[in-house]
């Protein structure tokens, strides 16, 4: 076993033996947390084993070890090294047993998973039917989990966007067109706000609020008259018929050329910025730490420039609102 090469956190759990995995959609900083856990872990004299494609490879016993050269220059890298996948089968109380039995075969005792509410479903079953302690890693571009302020991909998916947004402002203003831009967010508008307050939006759609499409029409008309060359609507994916259906709403009451843009999985992908980086890392350690505290059945996240620790069950359960401030910023930046 490796020697720690900082000074040793307390133990009272005995851990000897985590598990690390990515699980549902991929994030930019998946592999900045994973690469936290193993250093940390080993660091604390802690062996730690990779679980490859998710809950779904857990079933199986796909399982890899990790050391710290194995997660060495993938701090920068996007998507996740030990790839990720949806599992019908652990969403029965068989591929539970199935994955905690490879668990046990393989001395683990605990284990860490990276993802957003589906995969906490999937870890607070395990850890309630079993008894393996869990932890929880925020690991979602659509930044919708309540007890952390940013989850783990969200920054970068919001400067992804960004960049595409001012983009197509400046097609936009050539052609005299408005662009409808559909970014990610099925039940959440937090990367629609930041990208409408960065990116100078006319207006933005989300699912926290529905408002109807028509009041889209004189800012449109309004734009036109003070001069604008071009106008930039913003509408996440989950705001009731999309950018298609604000487009024709748009172009059935005013006759003016629209033009949809569906950013889609590009947000998704993409080395991390720095803030995701960063954030990631601090999870990352925090996770390790909190299991050899004692800690389960709870996600790591930062609230408040500090640690927090919340009930898996309070993600899902409990609603994450968007930035009323910012939407109100949104609104009063846009004539």
């Amino acid at each position: 076993m490796t020697e720690p090469y900082c000074d040793p956190h307390p133990n009272p759990a005995g851990i000897k033996r985590v598990a690390v995995l990515t699980s549902g959609g991929d994030a930019p900083g998946m592999n900045a947390a994973i690469r936290a856990v193993v250093r940390t872990a080993t660091s604390q004299g802690i062996e730690v084993i990779g679980v490859r494609r998710g809950f779904s490879g857990l079933h199986r016993g796909d399982f890899i070890t990790l050391g710290p050269r194995d997660v060495a220059n993938t701090l920068q890298r996007g998507g996740t090294i030990l790839l990720s996948a949806r599992s019908h089968t652990w969403r029965t109380p068989e591929g539970r047993a199935r994955g905690a039995r490879h668990l046990r075969a393989h001395d683990v005792d605990a284990l860490i998973v990276i993802g957003g509410d589906g995969s906490f479903h999937g870890a607070h079953f395990l850890q309630k039917e079993h008894g393996i302690p869990v932890i929880g890693l925020p690991g979602t571009i659509d930044n919708d989990l309540y007890g952390t302020d940013h989850t783990i991909g969200y920054f970068t998916a919001v400067e992804t966007a960004l960049d595409a947004v001012d983009k197509l402002r400046d097609t936009g203003a050539s052609h005299e067109r408005i662009f409808v831009i559909e970014v990610m967010g099925r039940h959440a508008g937090h990367i629609a706000l930041d990208v409408a307050v960065a990116g100078g939006a006319e207006e933005v759609f989300i699912p926290e609020d529905a408002k109807e499409v028509a009041g889209v029409l004189d800012i449109v008309k309004a734009s036109v008259k003070k001069g604008k060359m071009g106008s930039i609507i913003i509408v996440a994916e989950g705001y009731p018929g999309g950018a298609t259906g604000v487009a024709k709403a748009i172009e059935d009451g005013t006759g003016m050329e629209t033009r949809v843009s569906i950013l889609g999985h590009i947000q998704r992908g993409g080395s991390p910025v720095s803030s995701d980086r960063i954030l990631a890392s601090r999870l990352g350690e925090a996770a390790v730490y909190a299991l050899m505290e004692g800690r389960s059945d709870v996600m790591v996240g930062r609230q408040n420039h500090g640690t927090s620790f919340t009930p898996l069950a309070d993600t899902w359960e409990k609603r994450k609102d968007v930035s009323r401030d910012l939407y109100r910023c949104a609104k009063t930046l846009s004539i």
